[in-house]
């Protein structure tokens, strides 16, 4: 039998036996190639159709037929890999040597060897000249996959170099070479610094300090001071005993200063509380179902997209009220009071002009406000939306199951046992670990009380700005997960389709609320970052 090898790693190469297998000239053909390697499930062929044909070719599924048949031809020699219906098309692994695959999966008894080796591999870039500039879609999901790689080649270099055991001389390379990559990273700057002394050069050691305070301080970023990270002396060889620890993600990001909390007050007198963090543009997070300001921000779930959201905005977040910081003890819990929220905070921070970010529930404020005030809003963006809750225009059915777990909730909220909570939470983030849920549990105990869960599921329920929909006019772009099972996928599609211009991208995951880990996230901030850069000019701060 043949083997087959694919190299995603540099430039993209097949082999076959060790013998390189000449690539079809098209490189949108060779894109999907990739696309289809990488993925993790079945793929639909309209998705596929919108990645790399959304320039409107006469037969875009004929595009697609050909394109595929080429891709037969070079990699189902031995039996067929590419596996497709009238629906979906998917890339059969088994048994393939993916070099990208191999890097992600190298476990915590490799050898110092074996993480080298990964290391060096890392090096390259992500599917080098496949890049398609016409195809934003595409170029988005590309984007944040690069991203997933430089943080795995960071999360390698940080267990190289803090917890294998090497010489200070071979130790040195390496925590130049993390600097380099992730040059704000204090731990990576100390233990570079820490190196240099326990080789004698101590002149070089205060260089590295200088330089690293230097780069804080011209990237306009906070820090506490290098020595205030002290590392481990240098590990014994790891034995089946010893826990390998694997880095906290939150350590791997530039977070911008810390976020700053301050208060609004509502027409009706309830305070708001709102957290304004990093700089640059405006970037409005609308709340969606809880939302707690300090909670939030270091949350092992979504943590890490809010702060990839602030490294290039002022990132303005509340809670609304009822919950978290806000007032709790409320009056008037309704959907135009959530709206007044909105106006209360934009109008306490300052903010002319901006994007409004809305998650799930947080859609329909933000696009009633945007109906309310159209020259405030410059950009829409909405994640896994809907314009009518379930009352409205769920079917009998899917109403009578929704009552009865608001029923359960409203009896079991505040119990120590958490499967009432838990009948909202396996909806929401289906592919949440076993420490991610029991996170997202004791945080919604924390969030709100069990009477304000029911009133805002209640207000939730039966929202309907169906009617606002054709009269936005803002550029606006609306994402969804293709495997979301609290909102389906095709009302986030007819919520596209009610907006006139709407842009819809659709990402690979089944989490009603994105994790923060999965790349379904870094390519949810790519989209943001690219759709937002469109017009800038148009964003006021």
């Amino acid at each position: 039998m043949s083997h087959l090898a694919i190299a995603t790693l540099g430039i993209l190469s097949v082999s076959q036996s060790s013998d390189a297998v000449p690539l079809p000239p098209s490189r949108k053909t060779r894109a999907l190639l990739a696309y289809l390697v990488l993925a993790t499930r079945p793929q639909r062929r309209e998705h596929l159709i919108d990645l790399f044909w959304s320039d409107g070719p006469d037969d875009p599924r004929g595009a697609l037929r050909w394109s595929l048949s080429k891709i037969r031809a070079l990699i189902d020699t031995d039996r067929p890999r590419i596996i497709a219906d009238r629906e979906t098309v998917a890339f059969d692994g088994g048994e393939v040597a993916i070099d990208l695959h191999a890097a992600r999966q190298i476990g915590p008894d490799a050898s110092v060897d074996e993480i080298v080796a990964c290391l060096t591999a890392l090096r390259q870039p992500l599917l080098a000249g496949i890049d398609l500039p016409d195809n934003a879609a595409f170029q988005a999901w590309l984007m944040a996959e690069r991203e997933v790689v430089a943080r795995l080649r960071r999360t390698l270099l940080q267990r190289l170099v803090g917890e294998m055991p090497l010489t200070h001389e071979d130790r040195l390379p390496w925590c130049r070479e993390w600097c380099e990559v992730d040059p704000f990273n204090l731990e990576a700057a100390t233990r570079l610094q820490t190196t240099l002394r326990d080789l004698g050069r101590l002149a070089d050691a205060k260089l590295a300090e200088r330089d690293f305070a230097a780069a804080l301080r011209d990237a306009g970023l906070a820090r506490p001071p290098i020595g205030s990270f002290e590392p481990a002396p240098s590990p014994a060889p790891p034995t089946a005993s010893t826990p390998v620890l694997v880095p906290d993600p939150l350590t791997d990001r530039i977070v911008l200063h810390r976020q700053r909390i301050s208060f609004g007050t509502a027409g009706d007198g309830v305070r708001i509380a709102y957290a304004s963090v990093g700089e640059g543009p405006p970037l409005v997070k609308v709340p969606n179902w809880l939302n707690h300001l300090e909670l939030d921000w270091d949350a092992p779930v979504w943590a890490p997209l809010f702060h990839d959201l602030a490294r290039d905005h002022r990132f303005v977040r509340y809670d609304g009220r009822g919950n978290g910081m806000s007032d709790r003890d409320v009056a008037d819990i309704s959907f135009d009071a959530f709206v007044r929220d909105l106006e209360a905070v934009v109008d306490a921070a300052g903010l002319d002009r901006f994007p409004l970010l809305g998650i799930s529930q947080g859609s329909a404020i933000a696009i009633e406000y945007a109906a309310r005030h159209p020259e405030r809003v410059s950009h829409l963006i909405l994640w896994g939306g809907f314009a009518s809750g379930w009352r409205v225009t769920g079917t009998p059915d899917v109403r009578k199951e929704r009552e009865a777990i608001l029923t359960l909730v409203r009896q079991g909220w505040g119990r120590s046992d958490p499967a009432y909570r838990k009948l909202v939470t396996w909806k929401f983030m289906p592919g949440a670990s076993a420490e991610e849920l029991d996170w997202f549990d004791i945080f919604q105990r924390e969030a709100v009380s069990a009477e304000n869960a029911v009133r805002f599921a209640n207000v939730f329920a039966d929202i309907d700005v169906r009617h606002r929909l054709a009269g936005v006019t803002v550029p606006t772009l609306v994402m969804h997960g293709r495997g979301d099972r609290n909102v389906p996928l095709a009302v986030g599609s007819a919520l596209a389709a009610a907006i006139p211009g709407a842009e819809f991208v659709t990402l690979d995951t089944d989490n009603h609320m994105l994790l923060g880990r999965e790349p379904a996230s870094a390519a949810f901030v790519a989209h943001v970052h690219q759709f937002l850069a469109e017009e800038r000019g148009g964003i006021d701060r």
